[in-house]
């Protein structure tokens, strides 16, 4: 056995909040239930209390939406494959990145019919992803694998995000994309409360050193990072369409508490990314802490967000 093993042995032995993190990642709290799980989760990840009471941060108040906030439509709009049909429905089919084939199995996929690129991404999870820029340089074994164990996930376990507790696993292939870059696709995720936008995270060089910078909607930036390292000698330049882009997230969060929009633009195009309820599982770290402070404020929640 390694030292780095060993040393991981006496931690687990030691230490009860990563012994906690550990056991939760390999599912041995399914009997558990919610409100007390994701108490014990929270102290274990933040190292503080979870006060479900009355909650003030950020963080806080997404669990209590876990917990309190369960409109049945949420499952399709975290459907990676459903959530198309909902948002085209809403503002129009010429937001929506095609879809080039659903399967249930990975070893359904023709790979014959699709194109020499192209993204292949589990419904209903978060990390089930392959991007394929040579179709002839694939390795399916590796793919297969990833996918296919993604597959047998139920995301909801997780951080009992239970939106994601029946959605129906399945791959979908979709158009592979880049925005001006030529490597990668920024998307711009648009933090929303009660149907307006508040916020804006850019993520970028994801395959190198992955760093987030945050923005006012009238793009002015802001000091503080969630989770990721922010640069502020990095210019994103405001995208030209930003206005319609608050405009779109303002449609599609119309009457929900809080949810995340993501779009991207490319040649001045905007494409629909995803939606998002609860961030980081509402695990994230901010730098600094007040703005979780911060963000909490914006977030107004049902009959006051008391039991």
């Amino acid at each position: 056995m390694s030292a780095k093993m060993i040393a991981k042995c006496f931690r687990y032995l030691k230490d009860r909040r990563y012994r906690f993190n550990v056991n939760s990642f390999h599912g041995f709290y399914h009997n558990m239930p919610d409100d007390v799980y994701l108490r014990k989760l929270f102290e274990s990840r933040l190292g503080e209390k979870l006060h479900l009471e009355d909650p003030i941060t950020f963080n806080e108040k997404l669990q209590w939406l876990k917990l309190y906030d369960r409109n049945p439509e949420y499952t399709t709009m975290v459907d990676k494959y459903a959530a198309k049909k909902w948002v085209a429905d809403r503002i129009g089919e010429e937001y929506i990145i095609p879809t080039l084939g659903v399967w249930k199995h990975f070893d359904d996929i023709d790979f014959d019919t699709l194109p020499n690129q192209f993204v292949l991404k589990c419904t209903h999870d978060s990390g089930g992803l392959v991007i394929v820029k040579d179709k002839s340089k694939l390795d399916k074994r590796s793919a297969k694998k990833k996918l296919e164990k993604s597959l047998k996930r139920n995301f909801y376990w997780v951080g009992r995000e239970w939106p994601y507790k029946n959605v129906p696993p399945r791959i979908i292939a979709e158009k592979y994309m880049t925005d001006e870059s030529g490597i990668e696709l920024k998307d711009y995720k648009i933090f929303n409360f009660n149907g307006e936008p508040k916020l804006i995270q850019v993520d970028y060089d994801r395959f190198v050193e992955h760093k987030r910078n945050l923005y006012t909607t009238d793009w002015q930036y802001i000091e503080a990072a969630i989770n990721y390292p922010t640069d502020p000698n990095h210019q994103i330049n405001r995208p030209k369409q930003l206005e319609k882009m608050l405009d779109l997230a303002r449609k599609l969060s119309d009457g929900i508490p809080h949810v995340r929009t993501d779009f991207y633009c490319i040649d001045d195009r905007i494409y629909f990314g995803e939606l998002t309820f609860y961030h980081a599982s509402g695990f994230a770290w901010f730098k600094p802490e007040s703005f979780n402070q911060e963000m909490g404020e914006w977030l107004k929640l049902p009959r006051g967000g008391t039991y």
